[in-house]
C-alpha cells in the first residue's frame, strides 16, 4: 500500500509541476517528471524534516543543485506541508512570489539555498556537509547526539560537468563527508544533445576514485530508490554516497520524454496527453488525491512526534551543558545577526606605531583576535594561508581526524572553496571567511554573485591588492579587479589604508547580516597614517571605515577646501605626502568603501566631500571608471588601466604613476584651472 501511495504523490507531483509549467508558458519540465520517485522516497517516507519547524537545526538537508527543476522542489514542499500553498505553484514564476524560477534562500520554507548556476548546489551540498560534522564534533556528547544530519543534493549532468563539482567532489572525498548523499539525474540529456556528445567518462569511477562510495539504480523504481537512499544514510564509512539514478527525462510526456525537448516547457501543452499517462485527471489541473493529502498529513505528524523526541533529548543536553548551550546559541546568533561592529573593535586594542606593515598583517592580528572572541568563526584558503595570513591560530584544522577544527584547507580550489563557504553560511550555524590572492577571486566570483544574491555574509580575504605584487607580473597584478567587485549588488568592498582601516574593515565584515564583504589587502609594507599625520587618531581611522570614507587630513583655513585628493588602500599614504606639498588648502579623504560610504546620510557625503569644492582627484592603482562618481567632470582620476608588468613592486607603481610627484602635477594642474 505504501509503494502504491508514493507512486501516486509522484505522479501528482508531476502533475502540479506540468501544470504550473503550462500555466506561465515558462519553466523547466524536464527534472521534476523524470526525478519524481526520488522526490517521493525523500520528502514521502525517509528525510528526516518537521514541516512545521522547516529551520530545525538537525533536519536532514536538501539542495537541488539543478535549480531550474524548481517545480520538482515547489510540488513537494507543498504535498510534504511545508506551507507552500496550492497559490504559491499557481503563482509559479510570477513577480513577487515564493516560487519564482529558481530556488532562492529565504523565499519559501524549505528551500535551503539558492540554486541554479549549475555545480553549486553540489558545493554547497558539501559546505552543509561540513558544517554538519563541525557542529556534531563541537556540541555533541557522550550522552546526546543532537546533531546527525543527512545531507541530500539532487543534481543533473550540467552539474557533474561544470567544473566547480569536480573541485568539490574532491573535497568531500578528502574531508571524509560520509553524511553527504549525490542523486545524480542521469538522463542522458543535456539542454542541446544527448550525453554522449560532450561527455565520455565513467562517472561512478571517478568518484570512487575521489574517495566515495557509487552505486546505480533505475530512478523510477521506487524499491531500488529507497534501498539506496537508505543505505546511503546509514552507512557512515568515511565516504561520501554518489547514486546514479538512470531517470528518462520528461517522462510521460509524449514526443518529448527521452529527448533535448524535454529540458524546458515546450512540453507542457501536452499536459492533457500526460495527465493520462500518469493517471490524472485529464480535465483538471493541480489535482491532488485525498489518499495522497491523508498519507502527507498522517507522515506530518509523525514527523513532528519524531521531532519532539529530539527536542526532549536537546532541552536535556541544554541543561546538562549550559557552557556548550551559550555557545550554540551565540554561535547563530552570530551567524545570523553579526557583532555589532563596535563590540569588534573593542576586541582588539589600536595597534602599536611600527615603521611599516602589510594589511595582510594588520589584518591577520584583528582575524585572531575574532577568533578568541567568536568560537563559532571559522577561516578558509585555497592553499595561500602562509600568504594570505588568515590562518587562526591554536583552534586546530578541519580535518577527516578532526572535525572539530575551524581552519580549512580547501586546497586550490577557489571557486568550490567560495561555493562550500556559501553553504556554511546558508546553515546558519558558524561565521566564515575565505581567501585567496586578489587577482584569483575571479574564479570565486560566480559564488560570490551568489552570496550577494543570497544576502550571505561570507567575508573574502584577498591580499596581494595591486601592480605592488612586483615580480611575479601581469598574471599575479590585479588592475581591473577591485572595481569589479565593486559592481557586484550587495558586496561591500573594503580597501584599508593602514593597521587601524585594517580593524575597521574588519568591523564591517563583522556587522553585515545581510550580504558578503570583500576585504582587499596588501602583500608589500606599507606606512601608518599616523606617521605621516600625527594627529590622525586610530579612533577616527577605525569609526571612518565604518562609515566608508573620512577625512584624512583636513585643509587649513576656514575657507574650505581648494582641492580634494581622494584614494584608497596604499594609496592614501602617497595622498597625504603630497598633499602636505601641496600646502594649506588641499583635503585628503580616505574612501576604503565606496558603498559604505554611499550609504551614509546626506549631511555626512556632503561634510567630508563639500559640493562646492570641483577641483577633485582620486588616486588609486587599478581602473579609472568609478572614481568619476566622486571627482565629477571637471575632477581627474590617477589610475592604471592597463596591465602591468614585472619588476619590483616600488618600480612597477613609481613608472605607472603610484608616486608623489605625479600626484603633485595632477593637483596643480587642477588649482591652476
Amino acid at each position: 500500500m505504501k509503494a502504491e501511495i508514493l507512486q501516486r504523490a509522484a505522479n501528482e507531483a508531476r502533475g502540479l509541476a506540468i501544470d504550473a509549467i503550462f500555466d506561465k508558458a515558462s519553466g523547466h519540465m524536464g527534472l521534476p517528471l523524470g526525478c519524481a520517485e526520488i522526490g517521493a522516497v525523500l520528502y514521502g517516507k525517509l528525510m528526516k524534516v518537521n514541516p512545521a519547524e522547516p529551520r530545525w537545526i538537525n533536519r536532514d538537508r536538501f539542495v537541488l543543485s539543478g535549480g531550474h527543476g524548481s517545480m520538482f522542489l515547489y510540488a513537494w514542499l507543498h504535498l510534504s506541508g511545508f506551507g507552500v500553498s496550492m497559490e504559491d505553484l499557481k503563482s509559479f514564476r510570477a513577480k513577487g512570489s515564493c516560487t519564482p524560477g529558481h530556488p532562492e534562500y529565504r523565499c519559501c520554507p524549505g528551500v535551503e539555498c539558492t540554486t541554479g548556476p549549475l555545480g553549486q548546489g553540489i558545493a554547497n551540498a558539501v559546505g552543509f556537509a561540513i558544517s554538519a560534522k563541525h557542529a556534531a564534533a563541537c556540541y555533541n556528547t557522550s550522552k546526546h547526539e543532537i546533531f546527525n544530519q543527512t545531507i541530500y543534493c539532487l543534481a543533473g549532468d550540467g552539474c557533474i560537468q561544470e567544473g566547480i563539482s569536480r573541485e568539490a567532489v574532491a573535497i568531500a572525498g578528502t574531508l571524509q563527508l560520509d553524511n553527504l548523499v549525490l542523486i545524480y539525474d542521469a538522463n542522458g540529456i543535456t539542454l542541446d544533445a544527448p550525453i554522449g556528445v560532450t561527455q565520455v567518462d565513467d562517472v561512478a569511477t571517478y568518484f570512487r576514485a575521489q574517495g566515495w562510495d557509487a552505486c546505480e539504480i533505475d530512478g523510477h523504481n521506487l524499491q531500488e530508490v529507497e534501498n539506496a537512499l537508505r543505505t546511503a544514510r546509514l552507512e557512515q564509512n568515511g565516504r561520501p554516497k554518489l547514486i546514479i539514478a538512470h531517470t528518462t527525462i520528461a517522462k510521460g510526456v509524449p514526443g518529448f520524454e527521452g529527448t533535448t525537448k524535454g529540458h524546458g516547457e515546450g512540453g507542457a501543452k501536452a499536459w492533457q496527453e500526460a495527465h493520462a499517462n500518469w493517471g490524472l485527471p485529464t480535465d483538471q489541473r493541480y489535482y491532488v488525491s485525498d489518499e495522497v493529502r491523508e498519507y502527507m498529513a498522517r507522515l506530518a505528524e509523525q514527523r513532528a512526534a519524531d521531532y519532539a523526541e529530539w527536542k526532549k533529548d536537546f532541552d536535556a543536553w541544554r541543561a546538562e551543558n549550559p557552557d556548550l548551550a551559550a555557545q550554540l546559541d551565540a554561535g547563530q546568533n552570530l551567524a545570523s545577526q553579526g557583532l555589532p561592529a563596535q563590540e569588534t573593535l573593542k576586541i582588539l586594542a589600536p595597534f602599536e606605531a611600527k615603521d611599516k606593515v602589510a594589511t595582510r598583517t594588520s589584518a591577520a592580528v584583528v582575524e585572531n583576535a575574532i577568533a578568541v572572541h567568536c568560537p563559532a568563526f571559522l577561516s578558509a584558503s585555497a592553499d595561500l594561508f602562509s600568504s594570505n595570513k588568515n590562518y587562526l591560530k591554536g583552534v586546530g584544522d578541519f580535518s577527516a581526524q578532526n572535525y572539530s577544527g575551524r581552519n580549512f584547507w580547501f586546497g586550490i580550489r577557489e571557486h568550490a572553496m567560495a561555493a562550500i563557504c556559501n553553504g556554511i553560511a546558508y546553515d546558519g550555524l558558524f561565521r566564515v571567511s575565505a581567501g585567496t590572492f586578489c587577482v584569483f577571486v575571479d574564479y570565486m566570483r560566480a559564488a560570490i554573485r551568489v552570496a550577494a544574491l543570497a544576502k550571505l555574509p561570507v567575508t573574502y580575504v584577498l591580499t596581494h591588492d595591486s601592480v605592488a605584487v612586483g615580480e611575479d607580473g601581469p598574471t599575479h597584478q590585479p588592475v581591473e579587479t577591485v572595481t569589479g567587485l565593486r559592481v557586484i549588488p550587495n558586496l561591500d568592498v573594503v580597501r584599508p589604508a593602514d593597521e587601524e582601516e585594517a580593524a575597521g574593515a574588519w568591523a564591517c565584515a563583522m556587522e553585515r547580516k545581510d550580504g558578503p564583504t570583500a576585504l582587499i589587502l596588501t602583500r608589500q609594507n606599507i606606512p601608518s597614517l599616523s606617521s605621516i599625520v600625527g594627529d590622525l587618531t586610530a579612533d577616527r581611522r577605525r569609526q571612518g571605515t565604518l562609515r566608508g570614507a573620512y577625512v584624512a587630513l583636513r585643509e587649513e583655513g576656514d575657507e574650505g577646501p581648494q582641492l580634494i585628493i581622494i584614494a584608497t588602500g596604499s594609496e592614501v599614504a602617497l595622498a597625504l605626502e603630497a598633499a602636505i606639498q601641496l600646502g594649506r588648502g588641499v583635503r585628503v579623504v580616505s574612501m576604503p568603501s565606496m558603498w559604505r560610504f554611499n550609504r551614509q546620510s546626506a549631511e555626512y557625503r556632503e561634510d567630508v566631500l563639500p559640493s562646492g569644492c570641483k577641483r577633485r582627484l582620486a588616486v588609486e592603482a587599478g581602473k579609472r571608471d568609478l572614481w568619476y562618481r566622486y571627482v565629477g567632470e571637471q575632477g581627474d582620476v590617477i589610475s592604471i588601466d592597463d596591465f602591468g608588468f614585472s619588476a619590483p613592486g616600488e618600480q612597477v607603481l613609481h613608472d605607472l604613476g603610484m608616486n608623489v610627484p605625479n600626484i603633485v602635477q595632477h593637483a596643480q594642474s587642477l588649482l591652476a584651472r
